[in-house]
């Protein structure tokens, strides 16, 4: 059995993750732990979860516990995932992974002198639509892959992104960046996950709105090692009518389009046009977490290791470089 400890029980999960611990075959949360006490206490109550704490570290010692969820802010990610690590607790870490790509490398140094598992939490591989994309990428339904155009713009205060009270994602020194950095690991993780080996990326970023101190305004480019090009534009300043969230994957023999956060996919070729309207899970999560267990229990392999993580890391601190 896992027993999950859950490090920063906030938002993301009250529905997203939280409660799919405990609907898994084999695993079960057991403790939450949030700084306001009162708020993990309601936690606790709201979510049949037996035990809660003020402190991280009394929730590592929790000798029930044997599995750490991190879903705190980026910015102390990879600290806590080291206390879970030195505590000899697997680990399982919202995204993005750390603030920059440096600091999740540290990570993965830690973790390789240990015998620790960790995954983290791009777990938009597991869900049901996305799997469908890779089997068709897989089965050369649009031919060769020529290229991806990656279209995520939103407004000021975007509805795809929780609101907190002290929207600490457009804040660098907590989030690492703004909306970009809470929302583009999904889609640049898929792209890895789906095209294999990058040979080069580059992009840039400015804030237009001055809204915040963070980037509002990202665009990037990645050329990966089979020649596919992935072009992506994100920008969170734009007009209600001017929404978007797009991906186009083009290849010699037709198309596939879908947003990242939709349920929409449709594609075309030589042999006609298909859709399909995709019933996301209850809980966004819970097939990732599917797959957290098995390998934490030895039977399947790690859904998304470090190092995939640190590269998207490294792409996004590429793709946010200052113009000079």
């Amino acid at each position: 059995m896992i027993n999950w400890g859950i490090i920063g029980c906030g938002d993301v999960t009250e529905k997203k993750s939280g409660p799919a611990f405990s609907k898994v075959e084999g695993s079960k949360l057991v403790a939450v732990m949030r700084r306001d006490a009162e708020k993990a206490a309601d936690y606790a109550q709201r979510h049949h979860v037996g035990r809660w704490y003020d402190d991280a570290h009394d929730l590592l010692a929790d000798e029930d516990v044997n599995a750490i969820y991190i879903a705190t802010p980026p910015s102390s990610h990879v600290d806590y995932a080291i206390d879970a690590i030195a505590a000899g607790l697997n680990v399982y870490v919202e995204k993005p992974v750390a603030m920059n790509a440096e600091e999740a490398v540290t990570l993965a140094r830690v973790l390789a002198k240990s015998d620790v598992k960790l995954t983290v939490a791009h777990y938009r591989r597991a869900v049901p639509m996305f799997v469908k994309i890779k089997e068709l990428l897989d089965a050369g339904t649009i031919g060769e892959v020529r290229t991806v155009q990656i279209r995520m713009w939103q407004k000021l205060q975007p509805q795809l992104v929780a609101k907190t009270g002290d929207n600490w994602r457009v804040d660098p020194n907590i989030a690492g960046g703004g909306y970009f950095h809470d929302l583009a690991p999904h889609q640049l993780d898929l792209m890895l996950h789906w095209f294999g080996e990058p040979v080069a990326y580059q992009g840039y970023g400015v804030n237009q709105s001055k809204a915040y101190a963070a980037d509002d305004h990202v665009c990037g480019q990645i050329v990966f090692k089979n020649n596919v090009v992935v072009n992506g534009s994100w920008c969170f300043n734009v007009a209600e009518s001017e929404v978007a969230d797009s991906c186009e994957i083009i290849g010699t023999q037709g198309k596939i389009t879908f947003p990242f956060f939709g349920n929409q996919l449709n594609w075309h070729n030589q042999d006609g046009a298909q859709n399909i309207t995709f019933q996301h899970p209850e809980h966004i999560q819970q097939p990732m977490i599917e797959k957290i267990v098995a390998y934490f229990n030895g039977e399947g392999p790690n859904p998304c290791t470090i190092e995939e993580a640190a590269l998207v890391m490294d792409m996004i601190d590429a793709f946010s470089q200052k113009v000079q």
